[in-house]
C-alpha cells in the first residue's frame, strides 16, 4: 500500500512538472524572434536544460521529410531531456533509453500517457549491444537522435553508425573542458561512470573538435552548439534545403557555463586538472 501511494504521489508530481515545463516552453517559444541564420535565436527550454528544445524545433521545421520519430539515449525520467517536448507537445513516437531502472520506472508511469508510441527502455547502452537497440527501433533514420551519457559517447556514436543508423538530426553532448581545438575523447570502458572516474568530474566525453571530425567523416554537417556549452547539433545534409544550411552561422564553441562557474575559470584553467589522465586522439 505504501509503495502504491508513493507511486501515486510521484505520478501527481510528474504531471505537475510536465504542466510547468509546457507553460514555460510555450511562453519562451512564443517570445523568440527567429533568425534562420542565427541558431542562438532558436533556443528555448521546456523540458531541455540548455535551449535544445528550441534548436530542435527550428531544425525539425526545415526537414524535407519527417517520420516524427526520435531515439534518445540517456533520457532519465523524462522530466529533463531532449525528447520530452517532442512527445508531449508534438506527439512524437520513439525510444527513450535509460540505464537507471528507477528513472525508467518513473518515466513509464507518465510519459506514455502523452503518446502511445513511446517505449521507455531500461538499457545500459555499450558499443557491443547497439544491435539490440536497432531491433527495437521502428526507424533507423529518426528525425532526432539524442546521445547524452556523460562518458563513452564517442564509441556509442561510432557503433550506431556502423550498425546502420542514420539520424536526420543528431544531438550529442560535448565536454568543453577540452577547449575548442583539442580533438580528444576518453578510452572506452564498460560501465564508465563520470562521477567516479575523477574527483573533479571533468574527465568524460568528447571534445567539440573530435565530434566535428567524426561527423564530417560520416557526411554530416555541423550546425551549432548551444550557448551554455553543453550540446552540439549535426544534420544529414540530404534531409534539408541547401539554402537553409548554407545560410546558418552557428556558434562554433562555448564554454560550459556550469563547469566554468564551479571551477571559476574557462577550459584553459580546467583542463590541467585532468591532463594527467588517459586520452584518445580522434
Amino acid at each position: 500500500m505504501i509503495k502504491q501511494f508513493i507511486s501515486y504521489l510521484w505520478g501527481v508530481r510528474s504531471r505537475q512538472q510536465i504542466a510547468i515545463a509546457m507553460s514555460k516552453g510555450a511562453a519562451a517559444r512564443q517570445a523568440r524572434v527567429i533568425d534562420l541564420t542565427r541558431p542562438a535565436s532558436w533556443e528555448f527550454s521546456g523540458f531541455s536544460q540548455n535551449g535544445e528544445d528550441g534548436i530542435l524545433d527550428v531544425l525539425r521545421s526545415q526537414l524535407v521529410e519527417s517520420n516524427r520519430y526520435f531515439i534518445e539515449i540517456g533520457s532519465a525520467d523524462g522530466m529533463q531531456n531532449n525528447s520530452s517536448w517532442l512527445v508531449v507537445a508534438e506527439q512524437y513516437e520513439g525510444l527513450a533509453v535509460e540505464g537507471n531502472p528507477q528513472l525508467v520506472e518513473r518515466a513509464r508511469r507518465v510519459i506514455p500517457e502523452y503518446s502511445i508510441g513511446v517505449e521507455c527502455v531500461n538499457m545500459f547502452v555499450g558499443r557491443d549491444n547497439v544491435q539490440e537497440l536497432k531491433t527495437r527501433a521502428f526507424h533507423c533514420d529518426p528525425d532526432v537522435f539524442s546521445l547524452d551519457i556523460d562518458g563513452v559517447d564517442f564509441y556509442i556514436a561510432q557503433a550506431l553508425m556502423e550498425a546502420g543508423f542514420r539520424p536526420r538530426i543528431f544531438v550529442v553532448e560535448y565536454n568543453a573542458v577540452y577547449g575548442p581545438e583539442r580533438s580528444l575523447t576518453i578510452p572506452y570502458q564498460e560501465g564508465f561512470d563520470f562521477g567516479r572516474a575523477h574527483p573533479t568530474q571533468l574527465y568524460y566525453g568528447v571534445s567539440i573538435a573530435a565530434w566535428r571530425s567524426f561527423f564530417q567523416r560520416h557526411g554530416y554537417r555541423f550546425v551549432t552548439v548551444d550557448r551554455k556549452g553543453v550540446n552540439a547539433f549535426f544534420v544529414d545534409p540530404k534531409c534539408f534545403p541547401l539554402d537553409f544550411l548554407e545560410g546558418i552561422h552557428g556558434l562554433e564553441f562555448a564554454e560550459n557555463k556550469y563547469q566554468s562557474m564551479k571551477f571559476r575559470g574557462d577550459s584553459d584553467r580546467q583542463f590541467p586538472l585532468i591532463s594527467d589522465q588517459s586520452f584518445v586522439q580522434v
